[in-house]
């Protein structure tokens, strides 16, 4: 199940250990190799020199050491042999009469290979050079060890041939602190995970820029990377360990451990591969080819563990869960969309801006992003042009926000009534008005959006768009109506998001707060339909198309990840196993492949907006695709294995 959707289930480990003890170390290494596998784990890492621990000093210079190191070594491989999975251990290790530090990767009773640390410290509390020697000094390229010929250098890469994106490469400590580190080489390469073996003291703030530093050579590799430092069973003569153990993919750490334990520990994690290999192939910028070197590949057989991935998705992807952070992110994004705006006023020298208010999500986002706008450009909000253009459909609630929101906020309003003009439109193509077909419905759309444009040439002011991301994947907007402005500012935001922002911008302006309280209280429907004799809207979007929640997920883990359509299935088939059954999913995924193939005429031609996030349908940006494009290779494939 892990290698079929791309996964890779790594884990962290720190033992307890005693300083130079190999036989107590290697046993307790063992023993939580068996705890991983048990866990499902396929991979599992280990602190630098975790054999022997890190601080034995001269004690380095010792034969029994060093003898000792290679018993524990053996004593790790033979106790692990019968063991799917693959362990990466630190110990010292005599090479070409010099004495090295090594990683060395264990399989099912042998070992794949060692790899040196290449770049030995010797500054401040670091003196590593007195014992080992770097990987650059290495001259041999294999040794015997145990009777069997083994590989050994720092150009080795690791893959598993039954799962095509499970390469994995190693450095240790050092190697990650330097410009030139070992995993920017590897990665180049063809390594798709960095396992690091470390042993980092704590200082005064050195965690979060050891955090920092792991999680950015993830970013800059697209890569998984799993650090694991010594842990506080170390000598304390001069420094302290504290077992930091970090589990990171692309830039974002999805698992860390608590510090200063002295007992073992271990964190487990599944890292998706398969999307990193997306993303590699989206950026043609990843592969240097001055960087490509000669590396010796070892292959070996893992085989794929029939278990399901722990690792949890958000149902809302581009909604931060940290409350200090979404309202972080959501400041941002109202300064970009605001920006946006303010540069295209200012080139065509306009004060005048005139949208559309109907009392929903994406008008008052729009409205506020306008607002924003004429702050940054010092323009007085009276040259906002509000138009509410009640019609068939529209409820004396979104009636009075829209025009309390405008009035409140000093802008301009103005109402001009659609009923009798489309009334008119109805009789000149010979559209019976009791029939509430989409004809019906795109009339309204398209009236509105004539007004608008011609008070737009009136005023010598532009259109602002307030259609969202969402809208215009799915295709939920009428061609030449809500689908076209003169500058839409809210093209990338999803629908989800729209909610946060509007309910940001509302909780800092507090003459306005109770207003978009109830906007954000109310149904998202486009009110074309007329409502209940007690005015209640009956047009309910998410009820024609499906939820909004399930749509966002949807279009993050297609557009943004490029998933295969069976994966996506599998993961939300988890991720709202508490919402929605299984049928429902498969309907509203089969409702969002159907739409967003057949509506790219749509997107085709969409107006100027700011992209904001990392998902944008700008013809002239980050989707470029054919109107024709057939879907059904998605669909089959999703109900073939349904």
């Amino acid at each position: 199940m892990l290698n079929k959707y791309g996964y890779v289930r790594v884990a962290s480990g720190v033992p307890k250990l005693e300083v130079s003890d190999c036989e107590y170390n290697s046993i307790e290494i063992v023993r939580m190799i068996k705890e991983a596998y048990d866990k499902g784990v396929q991979i599992i890492n280990f602190p630098e020199l975790c054999i022997t621990g890190y601080t034995c000093g001269d004690l380095f210079n010792n034969d029994n050491l060093l003898d000792s190191a290679l018993d524990g070594l053996e004593r790790v491989v033979l106790g692990t042999k019968d063991l799917e999975i693959i362990s990466i251990v630190g110990m010292p290790l005599e090479v070409d009469s010099q004495l090295f530090n090594v990683g060395v990767v264990i399989y099912k009773g042998g070992i794949l290979g060692i790899v040196p640390k290449v770049s030995i410290p010797n500054y401040s509390e670091f003196y590593e050079k007195r014992w080992f020697s770097g990987g650059k000094n290495l001259i041999s390229n294999k040794i015997k060890l145990f009777g069997r010929e083994v590989l050994i250098g720092n150009d080795l890469l690791f893959r598993n041939v039954l799962d095509k994106y499970n390469v994995f490469g190693i450095e240790i400590c050092e190697d990650l602190w330097i410009p030139n580190a070992p995993s920017v080489r590897l990665c180049q390469n063809g390594a798709n995970v960095i396992f690091n073996l470390s042993a980092s003291n704590e200082i005064v703030g050195k965690y979060e820029y050891r955090r920092d530093l792991v999680r950015m050579a993830s970013a800059k590799n697209v890569c998984g990377y799993v650090y694991t430092s010594a842990g506080c069973n170390e000598s304390s003569s001069d420094l302290v360990f504290s077992g930091h153990s970090i589990i990171s993919e692309n830039g974002n750490i999805l698992l860390e451990n608590k510090r200063f334990d002295l007992d073992s520990n271990m964190i487990v994690m599944d890292i998706d591969v398969k999307r990193m290999v997306n993303d590699r192939r989206v950026n043609k910028s990843y592969i240097d080819r001055d960087m490509l070197g000669n590396y010796r590949v070892v292959d070996f057989e893992l085989m794929d563990r029939d278990i399901d991935i722990i690792r949890e998705y958000s149902k809302y992807p581009f909604v931060p869960f940290n409350n200090d952070k979404r309202v972080s992110r959501c400041k941002e994004i109202i300064t970009i969309q605001a920006m946006g705006l303010a540069k295209r006023l200012k080139h065509i020298n306009t004060q005048k801006t005139v949208i559309g208010i109907s009392g929903g999500l994406d008008s008052t986002l729009a409205f506020l992003v306008i607002m924003e706008a004429y702050k940054i450009l010092g323009i007085d909000n009276k040259n906002i042009i509000a138009i509410t253009m009640p019609g068939f459909g529209t409820t004396n609630r979104t009636y009075n926000n829209a025009c309390e929101l405008v009035r409140r906020s000093g802008a301009t309003l103005r109402e001009i009534g659609i009923k009798d003009s489309c009334i008119q439109h109805f009789k000149d193509i010979g559209h019976d008005m009791n029939k509430h077909d989409v004809t019906y419905e795109n009339v309204q759309a398209r009236e509105r959006t004539q007004i608008l444009m011609d008070v737009a040439n009136k005023e010598g002011g532009i259109v602002i768009g307030t259609g969202d991301l969402s809208e215009l994947v799915l295709g939920w907007c009428t061609y030449n109506g809500d689908h076209m402005s003169m500058y839409a500012v809210n093209v990338s935001i999803p629908k989800t998001l729209v909610r946060y922002l509007v309910e940001y911008v509302g909780g800092i302006n507090d003459n306005i707060k109770d207003i978009i309280k109830d906007i954000l209280d109310t149904p998202v429907s486009p009110e074309l339909l007329p409502p209940s004799k007690n005015d209640k809207i009956l047009q309910v979007t998410e009820d024609n198309i499906g939820p909004y929640m399930l749509h966002d997920y949807f279009i993050y883990h297609f557009l943004r990840c490029g998933e295969d359509i069976e994966k996506i299935y599998y993961l939300a088939k988890r991720t709202f196993k508490d919402e929605y059954s299984d049928e429902e999913i498969k309907k509203w995924l089969l409702v969002f492949l159907k739409r967003f193939f057949s509506q790219q005429f749509k997107r085709n031609c969409l107006p100027d907006g700011p992209k904001v996030g990392s998902i944008s349908v700008s013809p002239r940006g980050d989707l470029r695709m054919p109107s024709d494009g057939s879907v059904c290779e998605w669909v089959k494939k999703l109900e073939r294995n349904i």
